[in-house]
């Protein structure tokens, strides 16, 4: 979610040749630093869209990171996270409660989304997970409907609509989103339609 800056580049780059790279972030993650957390996730986030599969052995790390207070630590391994859940879902599934906490953190517009777009991917591979992270995202979209990234999150919201979801949670998301896609204007109104029509079909 960052903006990656040239020595970031070189640090992603040097993480996806080396696994020793990868050890060290994912320890920095654990560490006392604050700085040196935030700047090992960034990394880590970065590794996470070019190579996620090199991540995979780190799943637990990038969980166990969830519960640092700093903000950005926490959406930069939610962020690597969603990249993971298509090769384990399985370890993923660990991370909801830390997702729950990020989703609802006042402080933070960025981790909110980010939770967002962790709990849609997820829940959008099986239909026991879809029914086991429906009630937070039900919850998260009446919650962040005014935010900035609200927007953001619809687009989430759309990719799960069209996952493996339980035919309840369907039912739930369409009736969710039926008042938007009446009410809403310009890009919430085609959104919200979008992911009602998702569910009908």
């Amino acid at each position: 979610m960052s903006s990656e800056t040239p020595e970031d580049k070189q640090q992603i780059e040097n993480a996806q040749k080396d696994p020793q790279v990868i050890n060290g972030l994912t320890e920095a993650l654990a560490g006392g630093s604050r700085r040196d957390r935030q700047q090992a996730a960034r990394i880590i986030a970065g590794v996470a869209k070019n190579c996620p599969d090199l991540l995979v052995p780190h799943a637990a790390a990038l969980v166990d990171a969830l519960e640092r207070p700093e903000a950005q630590t926490r959406w930069e391994c939610l962020d690597a996270l969603a990249q993971l859940v298509p090769l384990d879902g399985r370890a993923c599934e660990k991370a909801v409660p830390g997702a729950e906490s990020a989703l609802f953190d006042e402080d933070s517009g960025p981790l909110r989304l980010a939770a967002m777009r962790f709990l849609c991917r997820l829940g959008a591979t099986t239909e026991k997970r879809s029914e086991k992270v429906w009630s937070l995202i039900d919850e998260g979209i009446q919650c962040c409907h005014g935010d900035l990234e609200f927007q953001d999150m619809l687009i989430a919201v759309i990719d799960f609509s069209q996952g493996k979801l339980a035919p309840e949670v369907k039912t739930a998301l369409a009736d969710r989103m039926r008042f938007d896609a009446t009410n809403g204007r310009g890009m919430l109104k085609k959104r919200a339609i979008q992911i009602v029509e998702n569910c009908e079909n």
